[in-house]
């Protein structure tokens, strides 16, 4: 009898191919992850809650189904979801302990896209409280840590779906992009991130960071995994006004590998001082593969983009301050008490970890009488000017390369006592968000310390397609995908 594959590196596309060959049943499949993340996650930390029972079921259902001929494109496959995206019946907590206990009655629409899709959920996923972090420290629940190096943060704030892909504790994971949150985390763990067009999935049941900025992306070990998850979240859903009502297209069909005749834009303030030598090294190296593949590179320019990060730092917090002011210990999550009312608010209120505070207390500043028009107003005119220099630079290019971060992943606490530091992780990926394009991260090559490197391909809006068979390209010209962790190693 022919020995099973390693179930748990699996790519989604190989383990869909063993399920309907009936080499493997979901069972057997959602079994070997939940053993996994019972020997590796106590290292990790990268789930908050593992549902085990639900799982199970779900697997069994998924097997009857592939037994009738079911071909739903994620039918049996075990996932993860970040813990910022409501499930229904499965405990919800954004990292925060503000919601601590709660248990959503409904589902995001993702979610129910996932579970339409057959999907196994396998748990929620570690976050940054309210995904505002780089790194996944400022959790309520404990750090994660990054599988290539435990030492080390993988990114944020969806650090804990990150990990849990890259270590092989679920097949593929949702994540949210604020400003980088999907595309940085994907970097510092080796695998393939992508942030959609914002518009191009819905947000309704994502808890709101940046209602302006937020979108919800996903991560795979391959580009074609990250383009199957994409394929099942995206689409228009009425419940949310800023969802684009435009067709989907076939993702899987958009990546042929060919990229003859693709122009692509290298910015030059991307390549800046304090970049990792290793970093720039790799990414320019990637580029050339693309260019010997036919793709036409030209050095190109985004000329507003060291005003990014004040913009982005002074926009998020302010939306942040209206989206936040909800938690009031009344509705949902749990209630400290107080003398009266005033107080018992002022208490719950409390809950929040100081990052959370400090965004709130910066973007209330902003928009307070008198400093309105003097932050507010004149940062969201640069952001139009950021968008604009992203639009003009598409009339001349498809694809925009550069780096995803400027290092690999940084120690565990050598940056939470300096914020500004820690703001400057997500310089490269922010201005995707500014500017409402679509982004992705891939893996392409590792530093002398064994630390994975992203490269990122920014597409206009609209354009996951290209991005996406950039990226294939590029992947099927290397072997960097192909690459573990140590500690995945273990088992």
């Amino acid at each position: 009898m022919e020995s099973l594959p390693d179930l748990n590196r699996l790519s989604i596309a190989e383990a869909r191919q063993g399920l309907q060959q009936g080499v493997f049943s979901s069972e057997m499949l959602t079994r070997a992850f939940l053993d996994r993340i019972l020997a590796l996650d106590d290292q990790l930390n990268a789930f908050l809650t593992v549902t085990e029972d639900l799982a199970l079921a779900k697997a069994s259902e998924a097997d009857k189904r592939l037994a009738a001929g079911d071909e739903a494109p994620l039918l049996g496959i075990p996932v993860a979801v970040k813990d910022i995206i409501i499930t229904e019946g499965v405990p919800t907590t954004a990292g925060s302990k503000i919601l601590e206990g709660f248990i959503p009655p409904y589902n995001a629409f993702v979610t129910d896209k996932l579970q339409e899709a057959g999907a196994v959920l396998l748990g929620k996923t570690n976050t940054d409280e309210f995904a505002m972090g780089s790194s996944t420290e400022n959790s309520a629940y404990g750090v994660t840590h990054n599988p290539w190096d435990l030492s080390r943060v993988p990114g944020g704030s969806s650090g804990g779906s990150a990990a849990a892909v890259s270590a092989g504790l679920a097949m593929g994971a949702l994540g949210t992009d604020t400003g980088g949150s999907v595309r940085q985390p994907a970097s510092f763990c080796g695998l393939v991130g992508i942030r959609p067009t914002y518009g191009r999935v819905s947000r309704w049941g994502a808890i709101a960071f940046a209602s302006s900025f937020d979108q919800v992306g996903t991560f795979g070990r391959t580009v074609g995994d990250c383009a199957t998850m994409l394929q099942v979240v995206a689409g228009y859903d009425p419940r949310d006004s800023t969802s684009l009502d435009v067709p989907v297209p076939d993702y899987q069909a958009a990546l042929t590998g060919d990229v003859k005749g693709l122009r692509i834009g290298v910015p030059r303030e991307y390549f800046i001082d304090g970049i990792e030598p290793a970093v720039e090294s790799a990414v320019r190296e990637a580029i050339a593969v693309l260019e010997a593949q036919g793709a036409e590179v030209r050095p190109i320019s985004l000329p507003h983009t060291r005003y990014a990060l004040p913009v982005y730092y002074l926009l998020t917090p302010a939306e942040a301050s209206a989206n936040l002011a909800r938690y009031d210990g009344i509705r949902y999550g749990p209630r400290v008490a107080g003398e009266d009312v005033i107080d018992s608010v002022k208490n719950t209120r409390a809950l929040f970890g100081p990052e959370v505070k400090r965004r709130i207390m910066l973007g209330t500043y902003a928009l307070s009488a008198g400093y309105h028009d003097e932050y507010y107003g004149r940062a969201s005119k640069v952001r139009t000017l950021i968008k604009k220099d992203f639009l003009d630079t598409f009339q001349e290019v498809d694809v925009i390369a550069c780096p995803t971060s400027p290092t690999t992943a940084f120690k565990i606490g050598e940056r939470t006592a300096d914020p500004l530091s820690m703001y400057l992780a997500d310089i490269f990926t922010l201005s995707v968000n500014l500017s409402a394009s679509c982004g992705l991260s891939l893996p392409c090559g590792f530093d002398e310390q064994g630390l994975p490197i992203g490269l990122q391909l920014i597409g206009n809006t609209l354009q996951e397609e290209t991005i996406l068979n950039a990226a294939f390209a590029y992947e099927q010209a290397t072997e960097w995908h192909k690459q573990v962790p140590p500690l995945a190693e273990i088992l």
